[in-house]
Formats: C-alpha cells, structure tokens, sequence
C-alpha cells in the first residue's frame, strides 16, 4: 500500500524486451535504497512493481502485458523522468489517502495553463472512471494523490501547487495531450461493490443484508 506521497523522481535508464515483457530499469540518486530488498514494491508513476534487480541508485522490476496495457507506461522512454514512492510502513505518516497502485486506467490532460503561482489542469477520464471521482475527493494520478476542486461529467479539474509541481514530473513531462495513469479512490470502489450486491463474482455466496444503502449514505452525509 502507498499513500500518495512522492518521495523522491527517478529516471528511465532501460526499457528492456524480455519475453513480451519488459524489464523497466529506474535510476534515482534521491531515494533511499538502503531498506529496499528483492521483492519489495516501489510505485513507478503509480504503479506497484516488484523489484526484481537492485543497485545503489537504481531498481529494476518486469512489466507485464496486462499492466503495459492498462498504463501509459509505454509512452516512457529513455531520461524520462518518474515519481517513486516505497511502500508505506506502519509507522509512515499518512499524508495523503489509501493507494493501491493498481491502474484503473489512463487519462489525458486536456488543459493546461497558469493559475497565480499554481498549475490549473483538466484531466479527461475513461468514461467508466468519471463516476467514481467526486468534488473535493481524492484521485491518483502518476502516483500522486491529489485533491480534485470539481468534476464535470468526465473531466476531474486540479490545481497544482508549486512545490507539487516541482518535486513530481507535474513540471517536466505534463502537456496537452499528455497521457497519466489513474487510481481512482479504493472506498468508492468498495462502496459500489456493496450497493450493487448483484455483482458480488460469488456465485455461491449467502446472501447478506447490508446495513449499507444509498438512503444510510444520503443521511450520513455522503451523498449529495
């Protein structure tokens, strides 16, 4: 689990073929390898990768052909740059909200242009994405958790600080066009697996009778 928080940028060193899948090799001088085993998780842009290879400043981890598909990870090359995070401890602070480092799926930055000293951004989602976004909620994009000022219809608009902007690859490699990986916030996805019993995937299960229900939610304040 991560929660959002970029430690550190690192650099794509390698994009290596390997069987259908590839080996992606990061470098980074600011990160601290040295409680980074074999078999850890770091989230690369987002997504959870196992390490497979370690040096001083750099990791090496196998991409799969479902993750290469579901991410924009094959738009990065050689020198980009990428947002690290290690996975949290029971001890880390939690800054930002729950991370899971699955990709849902890739956005596109629609707009792009100053807002005082901050960054204003739109970024268009996947259609079947947009619903699980909500104004003031929190979304991951590239691995950075992120507060959303409004959502319309599938379009999630940001304003980014300036130290967000610089310590993340927000200032280096997001333009018109660009693409990002999204995470959308894990409870909404919880939330609609319990208001939609039907769609359990446990065929056999016994049929429980959730405390859980839209008008609960619309009481508690959840829903507008």
């Amino acid at each position: 689990m991560f929660t959002g928080i970029i430690e550190s940028v690192g650099k794509v060193k390698a994009m290596q073929p390997v069987g259908g899948d590839i080996r992606l090799v990061i470098e980074s001088d600011d990160l601290d390898f040295s409680d980074v085993s074999l078999g850890d998780s770091i989230a690369s842009n987002g997504i959870c990768l196992t390490v497979v290879d370690l040096g001083s400043n750099y990791y090496a981890v196998d991409v799969s052909r479902e993750t290469i598909a579901r991410t924009a990870l094959e738009d990065l090359k050689s020198g980009h740059v990428v947002n690290l995070e290690k996975a949290m401890l029971p001890t880390t602070r939690f800054g930002g909200h729950i991370v899971a480092g699955h990709v849902d799926g890739v956005g596109v930055v629609s707009k792009l242009e100053k807002d005082a000293r901050s960054i204003y951004i739109e970024i268009e989602l996947p259609q079947e994405l947009a619903h699980y976004t909500a104004t003031k909620g929190s979304i991951t994009l590239d691995g950075i958790s992120l507060t959303t000022n409004l959502v319309r219809d599938n379009i999630v608009c940001l304003n980014i600080i300036p130290h967000t902007a610089q310590v993340t690859n927000i200032a280096k490699h997001w333009l018109l066009g660009s693409k990002v990986n999204i995470e959308v916030d894990i409870v909404a996805r919880y939330l609609e697996r319990l208001l939609n019993k039907s769609q359990t995937g446990t065929m056999n299960a016994p049929s429980l009778q959730s405390p859980i229900t839209e008008d609960f939610l619309a009481d508690n304040g959840f829903m507008k």
